[in-house]
């Protein structure tokens, strides 16, 4: 057996002297972040056009992080209303029919997808779910899975994104129908797996919907199963992700009463989180000194630092967001929602920001790719092609840009050296040595400093994944070759 570390706590005037430090020195980066805003708000403002701020009085607002602009904008003008509407029309249908509650569930989902992406958006999804369905009928995950890669990667044929916009007056309902068929192809799969696996799987009902019985009346029955997967209105534009053996099992539980305090302390959370994500795109502009390598060159030290905080805590509280507002609302409805977004500031390694920021599509690619391909339980070559596969194919439904490559190639050396470290400091004569050598506690300082670095590299792949190959480059140039390089008048 492999020898385990054994997890001690540290004195508490050491772990208060970690805390100050850690959280002084975000304030400081932060503030000097914020100082270097203010010194450039005059060109920063002629470059991107900053907008007039409402949060704080007499700052003006950064409105370059798309993804926040564009959800707000669809948050005020619709999706807010109709995340409502889902609320009131599942209750009235829990309480007026229970036994058709899905089946509600399930129009109204249709009818807001229509009302927002159009009868050729939704036509659309319609035909992707009809065409994952008939092949799924072949009971094979191979074919599966080359009919969803096929379906995917039409999102990124320039002739297809043409014909997409022509049906719009606008770029952002484009960009609305692009995200909402991206995660429908993942439900889409979901579904087409475990229909492929059900036969061979000796689960009863709870783990094998009744899918596999033959007929006409049960292709409907599967299309209507597949629709009402898919179009659930709460996770349907933008996740979390949610597998369909979940969602099948809770989905059909009766409606738990919630109190009011409960909805209340929910929405005043999302409140609370949505305020901040604002207060940090008035107080900071780090999305328009991202986009600019002049700027990223001139930043302090310490601004710098600043920067990449920001931009990784920015996106973390986005997400708390825009997870957080559907996690409320899929509660009420009896079905746990994936849980929220860790702080990235606790993060230290590649596999635990892989494990605790989003878990539904942790999950989802531990069910469907990491595990069939192997896993960690059919030697190390299987581990490293299903990790690999599993990086490779998050990259691919994002897009496949080249700074998406190169932050997936990362990501998986990063898991892939983790591994390798922990089983060199676990192999046994190693292991003997350092617990021979050193206290338990001072084991968990060391394992700190190593994972230090480690930290390091994982900051430097969110920036790749946020801001792009030039924000990745600069930081590297910065921070681990020009900050190590021994002055000239040493050499």
């Amino acid at each position: 057996m492999t020898p385990k570390w054994e997890l001690v706590s540290l004195p508490r005037w050491e772990m208060t002297a970690y805390w100050i430090l850690s959280f002084s020195s975000h304030l400081y980066s932060f503030y000097q972040l914020h100082r270097f805003s203010k010194e450039h708000e005059v060109s920063l403002d002629r470059e991107v056009q900053l907008e007039r701020g409402f949060l704080i009085w007499g700052f003006k607002k950064d409105p370059t992080d798309f993804e926040w602009s564009f959800w707000n904008e669809w948050a005020w003008q619709s999706l807010l209303w109709s995340l409502i509407g889902h609320a009131v029309v599942s209750r009235l249908a829990a309480f007026f029919l229970p036994q058709f509650r899905l089946a509600v569930l399930t129009v109204y989902g249709i009818l807001s997808a229509g009302w927002l992406l159009g009868v050729r958006g939704l036509t659309l999804l319609m035909l992707h779910l009809s065409i994952s369905l008939v092949v799924a009928q072949l009971r094979s995950p191979i074919l599966s899975w080359f009919c969803s890669l096929l379906l995917l990667s039409t999102l990124n044929v320039t002739a297809f994104q043409d014909l997409q916009r022509g049906w719009y007056t606008s770029e952002d309902q484009y960009y609305l129908l692009l995200f909402s068929t991206a995660v429908c192809t993942l439900r889409c799969i979901s579904f087409s797996l475990e229909l492929c696996w059900c036969p061979r799987k000796a689960g009863g009902p709870n783990h094998c919907p009744p899918l596999e019985v033959q007929g006409l009346k049960t292709l409907i029955f599967q299309f209507y199963k597949l629709t009402a997967y898919c179009f659930y209105h709460p996770l349907f534009y933008n996740g979390p992700i949610l597998t369909y053996r979940d969602f099948s099992e809770q989905i059909d539980r009766p409606v738990c009463k919630v109190s009011v305090v409960y909805v209340l302390s929910g929405i005043l959370r999302v409140c609370v989180w949505w305020c901040l994500a604002e207060f940090m795109i008035h107080f900071m502009y780090m999305h328009a000194i991202q986009s600019n390598e002049t700027y990223l060159e001139m930043l302090p030290p310490w601004a710098l630092g600043g920067l990449a905080l920001a931009l990784v805590q920015f996106f973390y509280v986005k997400y708390l967001v825009l997870f957080g507002v559907v996690s409320l609302l899929v509660r009420l409805d009896g079905i746990e929602p994936p849980k929220l977004p860790r702080c990235v500031s606790i993060m230290y390694s590649f596999t635990g920001m892989w494990r605790h920021f989003d878990v539904g599509l942790y999950k989802w690619l531990i069910r469907y790719i990491y595990v069939p391909l192997g896993g960690s339980r059919h030697g190390v070559f299987r581990k490293l092609v299903s990790t690999a596969l599993a990086f490779g194919f998050v990259c691919f439904w994002h897009g496949c840009h080249d700074y998406l490559q190169y932050w997936a190639l990362l990501n998986w050396i990063g898991v892939l050296v983790e591994n390798v470290l922990a089983l060199f400091f676990s192999s046994r004569p190693l292991h003997h040595i350092i617990v021979r050598c050193l206290s338990p506690r001072m084991q968990r300082r060391g394992l700190a400093l190593i994972s230090a670095l480690s930290t390091a590299f994982l900051i430097l792949s969110n920036l790749l994944f946020l801001g792009g190959i030039h924000v990745g480059r600069i930081f590297w140039k910065r921070l681990f070759v020009q900050e190590w390089r021994p002055p000239r008048h040493l050499g």
